[in-house]
C-alpha cells in the first residue's frame, strides 16, 4: 500500500511538471505530495536565493494566519544551511537537540522528528525539501527512545525520489517562465515596431499637412480647408492605430480564463476598435495544455493583425472547434486576399513563418487559403486531449 501511495505522489509531481504550472504551483504540489506520502504533520520546500536567504519558501500543514504570524522567510542557517551546503540528507529524532539548531519564531510550530533532502540538479543545489513530526506517534513524546527517528530509511528513500522529481519540475517550470518572459518581450518588440511604422509615420504626415495648412490660410483659404480635412483624417487614422496597439498590449487572461474566453474578449475589443465586423464562435472545446493555448492565441492575434491592417476586410470570423480529437482555430476574412506563392517569392511573409513555427512547436499544423479578391483563411490545428 505504501508503494502505491509513493507512486501516486510522484505521479502528481510529474503531472504538475507536464502541465507547465508556475514555479510556485509546482513547488506547492511537491510539498503537499511529500507530506501526504510520508505521513508528516509539516512539510516545506525552500529555494535558495544565493544570498543567504530563500527566494521561495512553500509550506504544507501551516494555515495562512499562522504563516503570517511566523514572519519573514527563514535565513539559511542551522540544519537548512547544512542541507544546502553539504547536499546530504538529514534524518533526526529531534531537530531541537541537534547542535546546529538555532531556534525559530514564537509562532512557529514545534518540530521534532525531521527528515530533510536537498533538491539538486547535478552538482547545483536548488533548494531543500523537509518534513517534520511523523504522524502516528502522537502518543509518544517527540524525541523517541534511543534517539530513534519517526521517519524510517524507507521514508528517506521515497523522499529522495520525490526530491529528484522536484528538481526536474523546478527546472522545467523555470524554463517555462523564462520562455513566457521572452515571448512577452518579443511581442512588445513587435508592437513597438508597429508603432514606429504606423503611428509615427501618420503623425509625421499630420504635422507636415498641418504646417502646409498654416501657410495657406491667408492666400488660399479653400485649399487650407482641404488640408485641414486631411489633418482630421490622418488624426483619426493615427488614433485607430494607437487604439489597436493598446489592445495588443493588454495581456490575455489565458491563465485565469482559458483560450475560449481570451479569444472572445480579444475579438469583442477589436470589433469595437475597428470598422470591420468581427465575430467569434466556439463549439465543444475543452481546456488544452498551456503551451497549445498560448500558441493558438498568438496565431489568432497575428492572423487578426493581417486581416485588420492589410486586407481591407469588412468582415472577419474567428472560430474554435473540435475536429475529431483535434482542436481547430480558424480566422477568415473577406478582404482583398493575396497569392501565397507571390508573397513568398517577394520575401514578404505577413507573419506566416512565425505562425507556422508556433503551430509546429506544439505538434500542430497551419494552413493558409487565399487568392486575390477572395479573402483569406488561416487555420491552425493542434492535438486535443
Amino acid at each position: 500500500m505504501r508503494s502505491r501511495t509513493g507512486l501516486a505522489a510522484v505521479s502528481a509531481a510529474l503531472l504538475a511538471m507536464n502541465r507547465q504550472l508556475t514555479v510556485r504551483d509546482v513547488l506547492q504540489t511537491i510539498v503537499t505530495s511529500a507530506r501526504d506520502l510520508l505521513d508528516a504533520e509539516y512539510a516545506a520546500l525552500g529555494v535558495s536565493d544565493d544570498r543567504g536567504g530563500f527566494a521561495r519558501f512553500v509550506v504544507a500543514g501551516v494555515d495562512d494566519e499562522q504563516w503570517k504570524a511566523i514572519g519573514p522567510l527563514p535565513r539559511q542557517h542551522g540544519v537548512l544551511a547544512a542541507m544546502l551546503r553539504d547536499a546530504a540528507p538529514q534524518r533526526l529524532a529531534d531537530v531541537r537537540l541537534d547542535p546546529r539548531f538555532q531556534g525559530w519564531p514564537a509562532a512557529h510550530p514545534e518540530l521534532a522528528d525531521f527528515l530533510g533532502m536537498p533538491v539538486a540538479d547535478g552538482e547545483e543545489v536548488l533548494g531543500a525539501l523537509f518534513l517534520a513530526n511523523k504522524r502516528g506517534t502522537a502518543d509518544r513524546p517527540h524525541g523517541h527512545p534511543a534517539g530513534e527517528c519517526g521517519f524510517t530509511e524507507e521514508d528517506e528513500e521515497l523522499l529522495r525520489v520525490l526530491a529528484e522529481h522536484a528538481a526536474i519540475a523546478l527546472t522545467n517550470a523555470r524554463l517555462h517562465e523564462r520562455s513566457r518572459e521572452l515571448t512577452i518581450a518579443g511581442e512588445r518588440a513587435r508592437i513597438a515596431h508597429e508603432l514606429h511604422d504606423a503611428v509615427s509615420q501618420k503623425l509625421f504626415s499630420l504635422r507636415l499637412t498641418a504646417q502646409a495648412a498654416g501657410t495657406l490660410v491667408d492666400r488660399d483659404p479653400a485649399r487650407a480647408k482641404e488640408e485641414l480635412r486631411q489633418v482630421a483624417a490622418l488624426a483619426a487614422e493615427a488614433a485607430d492605430e494607437l487604439r489597436s496597439t493598446v489592445v495588443d498590449l493588454r495581456p490575455a487572461a489565458l491563465e485565469d480564463d482559458g483560450l475560449v474566453a481570451a479569444l472572445h474578449s480579444q475579438v469583442r475589443v477589436l470589433d469595437r476598435a475597428h470598422g470591420a465586423s468581427l465575430t467569434f464562435d466556439s463549439q465543444e472545446v475543452r481546456a488544452l495544455p498551456a503551451d497549445r493555448e498560448e500558441a493558438m492565441l498568438r496565431v489568432a492575434q497575428e492572423a487578426l493583425h493581417n486581416a485588420l491592417r492589410h486586407s481591407g476586410a469588412e468582415r472577419v470570423a474567428v472560430s474554435l472547434v473540435r475536429r475529431g480529437t483535434a482542436v481547430v482555430l480558424r480566422v477568415a476574412d473577406d478582404g482583398r486576399g493575396f497569392d501565397p506563392a507571390a508573397v513568398r517569392g517577394a520575401g514578404r511573409h505577413l507573419g506566416l513563418v512565425s505562425m507556422r513555427d508556433r503551430a509546429a512547436a506544439v505538434g500542430g499544423t497551419l494552413t493558409v487559403e487565399s487568392e486575390p479578391g477572395k479573402g483569406t483563411a488561416v487555420e491552425m490545428e493542434v492535438p486535443g486531449d
